[in-house]
This record gives structure tokens, C-alpha cells and sequence, in this order.
């Protein structure tokens, strides 16, 4: 796979051929072995990789730390990321060309990656049915635990509209008899 990327990027550059740059270098600064970018020669990934840097740049630079204008800083940043999402949006396009390209011209390899991951999704959902199936029988069971030692007999009190009076009287002494 590797191999049928290689030129997919306008302009691309064979690996390895990136010049490292440090700290203060023609590269990021402050970022020690990022590559250096050369201008119209950049692929999209290294336009996204610049981007990325740039926003992390942005955000811890002393320039912004030190600096007393919250909107320049807060436009900078916002500038950072904006370019950023852009160049993602082109590579997110750019992948999606391909993915065009490959169910043109190799339909069967489409529908055995939609087979494959259906089946992970499949399987992902029945481990979620049985974890839920074994949430629900220990909860059953707690349930029927609970009811079971709330019913036992001699806790229950007689049937019938009077039955609380009932239990209640047999509780008690019998009353002394009054003499006539």
C-alpha cells in the first residue's frame, strides 16, 4: 500500500529527502526535527503537518504569552486553525478521490472491506447484548433477593380489612376483667 501512495501527493518528494531543521532553523521553530518546508514543492500532508505546527506554535509562543492585545492574539489563533481545517478538508478530499477510484476500478475490494466491517460491527454489538443480558440478570436476580426476603410469612399480616387491628390486638396483654 505503501508503495501505491508513493506519488499520490502533487509534488511529492521521495522519503527521507526532507533537510532537518532545529530550533531557529528554516523549519518550524522551536521544533526540533521538523522538516523543512519548501515553498510550491509542499505535498498535502506536509501542509497539514505545517499547519498543525503553526496552531501549536501560536499557541505557546512568547510572542503570545507576552503580548497585551487578547484580539490579535485571539485573530492569530484563530487564523492558525482556519488553515489548518482547510488543509485537512483538502486532504480528507483527496483520500476521498481515491476511495473513488479504487470502487471504479476494483468494486469487489470495496464490498469485501463493507463485509468485513459490518462483521466487526456485528461482533461489537453482540458483546454489547451480552454485557447488557448480564447487567440485567444481576439486577434479576438482586430484585428477586429483595422480594424474597420481604415475603416471609410470619411478616405477612392476615388478609382482610381488619387484619392490621388483628395482629395488633394479639400483641397485646389480655385486659384485666372489671368486677360486677
Amino acid at each position: 500500500m505503501a508503495s501505491s501512495m508513493s506519488g499520490m501527493f502533487p509534488g511529492q518528494q521521495p522519503p527521507g529527502a526532507h533537510p532537518v531543521g532545529g530550533p531557529g532553523g528554516p523549519g518550524q521553530p522551536g521544533f526540533p526535527g521538523s522538516a523543512t518546508r519548501v515553498p510550491g514543492n509542499n505535498t498535502l500532508v506536509d501542509e497539514l503537518e505545517a499547519s498543525f505546527e503553526a496552531c501549536f506554535a501560536s499557541l505557546v509562543s512568547q510572542d503570545y504569552v507576552n503580548g497585551t492585545d487578547q484580539e490579535e492574539i485571539r485573530t492569530g489563533v484563530d487564523q492558525c486553525i482556519q488553515k489548518f481545517l482547510d488543509v485537512a478538508r483538502q486532504t480528507e478530499c483527496f483520500f476521498l478521490q481515491k476511495r473513488l477510484q479504487l470502487s471504479v476500478q476494483k468494486p469487489e475490494q470495496v464490498v469485501k472491506e463493507d463485509v468485513s466491517e459490518l462483521r466487526n460491527e456485528l461482533q461489537r454489538k453482540e458483546l454489547l447484548v451480552q454485557k447488557h443480558l448480564t447487567k440485567l440478570h444481576h439486577w434479576q436476580q438482586v430484585l428477586e433477593d429483595v422480594s424474597v426476603q420481604h415475603r416471609k410469612p410470619s411478616d405477612l399480616p392476615p388478609p382482610g380489612p381488619l387484619a392490621f387491628l388483628e395482629q395488633a390486638s394479639a400483641s397485646l396483654p389480655p385486659a384485666p376483667l372489671k368486677p360486677n
